[in-house]
């Protein structure tokens, strides 16, 4: 049975009252999430100034051992270096670059002394380019003090944070929004799946439910992958070989980043009913900017909705 897919008549009322909720949350609680991420960011990088005598030795030895620092690094520089710029100017290889920024690891091909001289191009970038402005010491005899240090530290991770402030807020407020469903369903007494439960989801008993759980579909030719779901519920009613509620956790702070995204949704309903026929129930948790195109594509791909200012429309999935 459909719950908001079919009634678009109630549609404008509902955006309305999402955005409200999204934006109410945002002025609350955002800030807050910031600062938090901001103030282990500023000690991350005052441990990065540590390792690399306050950026006045890159070197390759630091960048093996921590090739996690390599954002921080960047942000050091004046002006601020994106990644493919960074590959430019140091002449390496981009997948050294691309693995040290994204897999936080070093390349498992390039390896000895062909590995230190790549990331000695990039420490000796990093070093000449160093910020002036921010790491006052670097033209001077004295060393830096603890205030400057941790001034700089602060500087730099306001840079790291606001390359990063969309992810930063969208992660907490999917927090928040699995937080609302856990609370939900537990007022319902159903039981929270521990952690490397080794229970697949298509066999999860009666009543219960799990967070970020990865479910393996096929691809057109054959090949298996896992798709991640961000909350999967087996409703107390079922039976032996019945599948359970997958939910997606949406927020949007604007209307124009939900219709770049909403073909997301769609391939990955196509994966599971490809997988798993027409009884899947892949579903989303919605809070925020979801317009009226938003939701009649994904209507269309018969992905229906519950709004978090509604949640108790959970119940009309059998929950």
């Amino acid at each position: 049975m459909a719950v908001n897919l079919d009634k678009p008549h109630l549609w404008k009322a509902d955006i309305i009252q999402s955005v409200d909720m999204y934006n109410d949350w945002f002025i609350r609680f955002a800030p807050k999430a910031f600062r938090e991420t901001r103030l282990q960011t500023t000690q991350d990088v005052e441990a990065t100034l540590r390792a690399t005598k306050n950026l006045t030795n890159v070197d390759p030895s630091i960048l093996r051992m921590h090739p996690e620092v390599l954002p921080t690094l960047r942000m050091s520089a004046c002006p601020p270096l994106a990644v493919d710029r960074l590959i430019g100017l140091a002449e390496v290889p981009g997948s050294l670059i691309k693995r040290m920024e994204n897999k936080k690891k070093l390349p498992v091909q390039l390896k000895g002394p062909q590995l230190d001289a790549e990331l000695r191009k990039i420490g000796d970038i990093i070093e000449r380019m160093a910020d002036p402005d921010i790491f006052v010491w670097l033209h001077r005899d004295e060393p830096p003090t603890e205030t400057e240090i941790h001034r700089s530290a602060t500087i730099v991770a306001d840079r790291l944070c606001n390359s990063v402030a969309n992810p930063i807020i969208r992660n907490a407020q999917e927090k928040r929004q699995l937080a609302a469903i856990k609370a939900w369903l537990e007022a319902r007494q159903y039981q929270q799946l521990p952690v490397g439960n080794g229970i697949k989801f298509n066999a999860m008993p009666p009543g219960t439910f799990h967070f970020h759980m990865n479910v393996p579909v096929t691809l057109e030719g054959g090949k298996p992958i896992n798709i991640p779901v961000d909350a999967v519920i087996m409703p107390k009613a079922s039976r032996p070989g019945d599948l359970p509620l997958l939910l997606e956790a949406k927020s949007a702070g604007d209307f124009t980043n939900v219709n770049k995204r909403r073909k997301e949704e769609a391939a990955k309903m196509a994966q599971l009913r490809r997988s798993y026929g027409n009884a899947v129930r892949f579903n989303l948790f919605l809070c925020g900017y979801f317009d009226s195109g938003y939701l009649g594509y994904e209507a269309a791909e018969g992905i229906d909705w519950v709004w978090e200012h509604r949640i108790d429309d959970l119940a009309q999935f059998g929950l």
